[in-house]
């Protein structure tokens, strides 16, 4: 585990107020399956990686634990958590309620900071595509819709999607290396931006409806593949 975290000793914090940095560490980690389902996550481990006392690496743990990204067991282990399609499909949910309702109202008074911003996005993001650096477009793509709730002025219901997010966006990342499912994100960006530029609420609801519905689709078939990772 101390491999996955090098580097770690660069946070900008070490009192007890570094929790936030190490939660966001340690939740990378999990998200991108660097921490696989099942992987034990030593405290003392975290300690020395970090290079922090217990209550940073406790409170980070806690919550993680909130999220549903961990599982504690008081006074023997804390495990990352198998991935729950029964939570995943409620995070989708979730997402693909919201994100309807911003998409259509960013339609509805088209802006062209906004498009070219979103444009920006869409055309690293086929680079990235392109070289198979899923890491990266990850990244860009939870920048590209956060972006989205901003530009709308809902900023917080972003981070109420984040928090909920932990297993649907595990499930994206075993979905991501099957051939052509990254273009496919790349190419569904491409339909809602031009949506947005057009002003075209419905066009840009669909293309955004369209685009979240995928992986969960696929849900028990990459449970079929990864049945370790999964409840």
């Amino acid at each position: 585990m101390n491999a996955v975290f090098a580097g770690a000793q660069r946070l900008r914090d070490r009192s007890r107020h570094a929790a936030p940095q190490v939660f966001d560490l340690i939740r990378e980690k999990i998200v991108s399956l660097d921490l696989a389902p099942g992987t034990v996550l030593s405290r003392p481990e975290l300690q020395a990686s970090f290079g922090l006392s217990a209550t940073p690496i406790r409170d980070a743990l806690l919550r993680l634990q909130e999220e549903g990204l961990v599982d504690i067991f008081p006074q023997s282990s804390t495990v990352v958590s198998r991935i729950d399609l029964a939570a995943a499909r409620q995070a989708q949910f979730l997402r693909r309620a919201v994100e309807q309702e911003v998409v259509r109202t960013l339609a509805q008074a088209p802006d062209r900071a906004l498009v070219a911003r979103l444009q920006a996005f869409v055309s690293e993001q086929a680079v990235f595509a392109e070289e198979g650096d899923f890491a990266r477009l990850s990244a860009s793509d939870e920048a590209f819709h956060r972006a989205l709730c901003e530009a709308a002025s809902v900023p917080d219901l972003w981070d109420l999607i984040r928090r909920r997010s932990g297993h649907i966006d595990r499930l994206r990342r075993l979905h991501l290396p099957v051939e052509g499912k990254a273009q496919q994100i790349v190419a569904d960006h491409r339909r809602i931006v031009a949506a947005l530029a057009e002003g075209a609420p419905e066009a840009a609801q669909e293309a955004l409806r369209d685009h979240l519905s995928k992986s969960i689709a696929l849900g028990d078939e990459i449970r079929a593949r990864w049945p370790a990772y999964f409840a």
